[in-house]
């Protein structure tokens, strides 16, 4: 099979490789062909299809070593920290469809986990949404978020099902700049499983999020919780002292 002739050669090579691991192709756990079979099919050097190989062991498509063949591991791709924040945006990155049924848009008084979360004193009104999210057309996420008052107040003026919420709050010059995330595992409740179509009780992927302006200011505050067969994530560390967080979309058997 041919390549695309966009980009460096061993940089279509793994695109190519990494096609062929997702469409199944190449079978999970299974050895993937050798280099000169590999150098006779395209008809090029070792060198561009070793950089390749190298590259989806360190995306973790490609396990084994120490003289043992690589074998296929399928993954998806991570979505990248610019997007971390849309659902929408990494969705799309990966090729799939994204999807959300709005549940609610409401304006209410602020839970006291809510409160505390965005420096607001019992009492206070905020806006929260609750939306469940899909891939595919199929349910993956649930998504809870409470917006201080004055930034959710634009929600009532956008239709939630028709795109990103946080493309939307930029859009109207909402200074969203940094979150902070925090990742466990937790039991689905009677809501979350029925939404969901699974069962109370079955474990689910908790994101909670707390997203700030520039200038450190509280601006939402937000709880998903996915299925753990929909997404995983990811944390790598740098010796520089670096994080990066990454999304991953699980596939299917």
């Amino acid at each position: 099979m041919k390549t695309s002739t966009d980009g460096p050669l061993h940089q279509r090579l793994s695109a190519e490789f990494l096609r062929r691991i997702n469409a199944g192709e190449w079978p999970e756990g299974q050895p993937v062909p050798s280099e000169s079979q590999l150098c006779a099919e395209f008809g090029v050097s070792r060198g561009p299809v070793r950089q390749a190989l190298a590259t989806l062991r360190r995306e973790g498509s490609l396990v084994g070593g120490q003289g043992k063949p690589p074998v296929a591991r399928r993954t998806a791709p991570s979505q990248p920290f610019a997007t971390f924040l849309s659902f929408t945006q990494w969705a799309e990155s990966i090729g799939r469809v994204p999807g959300q049924r709005t549940l609610e848009v409401a304006r209410r008084r602020a839970s006291p986990e809510s409160a505390a979360r965005l420096g607001l004193t019992e009492g206070e009104f905020v806006v929260e949404l609750v939306r469940l999210r899909l891939l595919d057309g199929v349910p993956a996420m649930v998504e809870r978020s409470s917006f201080l008052a004055g930034v959710g107040a634009y929600l009532f003026d956008f239709d939630p099902d028709a795109g990103s919420v946080y493309a939307e709050l930029l859009r109207r010059g909402v200074g969203l700049h940094h979150a902070r995330h925090t990742i466990d595992a937790i039991a689905a409740d009677p809501a979350d499983a029925r939404l969901l179509g699974i069962a109370p009780g079955e474990p689910l992927l908790r994101v909670r999020r707390l997203t700030s302006s520039q200038q450190g200011e509280p601006l939402e505050y937000g709880d998903d919780r996915y299925l753990p067969a929909m997404a995983t994530f990811t944390i790598e560390n740098t010796i520089e002292g670096r994080t990066v967080v990454g999304r991953y979309r699980t596939e299917e058997d």
